[in-house]
């Protein structure tokens, strides 16, 4: 039988897994849902209006007293937020899914921490020193994720499954494939390339939310109250740009079930249950930790984009995800060691200055 101790140590591995879970989920019922014709500024709209319903009453008692004023820069500060975070991420991920596969969408978000380090290192916001062994494992860490990527995008190879057919269907499919396949590989090669440029402007996109993230939680660290008025302001940003591009009502009428499934659960669990979980965590073991389960969520994907969404798993995308998950954790380790031995100086300092202090003056 465990104690409370060694039950309380396993708490954030668990919500860690079922937040994989979550997402993993999540990702195959948008792609099914997209695929289904739910417009995706349509979706954007609703799920951050669900997700805001969800999480304005845990923000409004968990930090009653503690929330600090709404200022007009603060406002500023959660209008773009919004737009980097939600709006923009959200649509440039779901245009990606549409043209690619649930798994190759997914692997590709492994690349954020990646450009965020680099965005972070351009700006100055976080240093870099290549001589020491940290250092050098973020530059490892960067090119193995990078190779990972450009794999991914330009060599597709062999495919490792094959759904099956029936042997009755399976010779009329074939041939049926092979008169459409000259016609449909240039639209497909192009559909695959805007997707996957449509990916990258995702991770730009949410790399660049979380350096301004980083501000905003200083500015107002209320961050419960400050993520249920992003997910509002982001669903207003998604209703104008709806009502600007889209005349047509009928946009807005969910007519499937597999829309409304995915308004719902995307924004109850997506963003609502799947964000209480990542930030309890973060707090309990730190970002790190919680960035080393990310790359779990596309194991899940993978099962289910083939099980469930029938899709193949390509040679090119099972090496490229290897290179992008070594290259992940070789950049978090270190990230690790660089926190790590930054706690150490600081120690160190604390307990000089005591000793000056106990020593008093001569």
């Amino acid at each position: 039988m465990w104690d409370m101790a060694r039950i309380d140590e396993w708490k954030p591995v668990m919500a860690m897994l079922f937040f994989d879970l979550i997402s993993a989920v999540t990702t195959a019922v948008i792609k099914k849902a997209l695929e289904e014709g739910l417009d995706r500024l349509v979706l954007i709209t609703l799920r951050q209006l669900v997700a805001t319903v969800f999480l304005a009453p845990i923000a409004y008692f968990k930090e009653r007293g503690a929330r600090p004023k709404l200022t007009l820069e603060i406002l500023v500060y959660l209008f773009f937020s919004a737009a980097l975070g939600a709006a923009l991420s959200q649509y440039t991920f779901f245009y990606g899914l549409q043209y690619t596969t649930a798994t190759f969408a997914i692997t590709f978000t492994n690349l954020s921490p990646v450009i965020t380090f680099l965005i972070a290192v351009l700006l100055r916001v976080e240093s870099l020193n290549m001589k020491n062994r940290a250092g050098a494992a973020k530059i490892v860490g960067t090119l193995t994720s990078f190779a990972g990527v450009m794999l991914l995008t330009l060599y597709k190879g062999v495919a490792l499954t094959h759904q099956a057919v029936t042997t009755s269907s399976s010779s009329e499919q074939q041939q049926r494939a092979e008169m459409s396949s000259s016609s449909e590989s240039a639209a497909g090669k192009k559909s695959w390339t805007l997707g996957t440029v449509a990916l990258l402007a995702n991770c730009l996109c949410f790399s660049f939310w979380l350096l301004l993230q980083s501000k905003l939680t200083k500015k107002y660290p209320a961050i419960y109250s400050s993520t249920a008025y992003m997910f509002l302001i982001s669903s207003l940003q998604g209703g104008g740009l709806t009502a600007a591009i889209q005349r047509r009502a009928s946009v807005w009428v969910l007519t499937r079930t597999v829309q409304i499934v995915a308004v719902l659960y995307t924004g109850i669990m997506g963003s609502g249950v799947g964000y209480v979980l990542m930030t309890w965590c973060v707090e309990k073991r730190g970002p790190v930790f919680t960035s080393a389960f990310i790359p779990i969520i596309q194991i899940m994907v993978a099962m289910i984009d083939f099980f469930f969404l029938h899709e193949d798993i390509y040679l090119g995308s099972v090496i490229g995800s290897i290179l992008m998950i070594l290259g992940l954790y070789i950049l978090l380790w270190g990230k690790n060691r660089d926190a790590s031995a930054a706690c150490a100086k600081e120690e160190d300092q604390e307990d000089k200055e005591k000793q000056a202090k106990s020593q008093g003056p001569n």
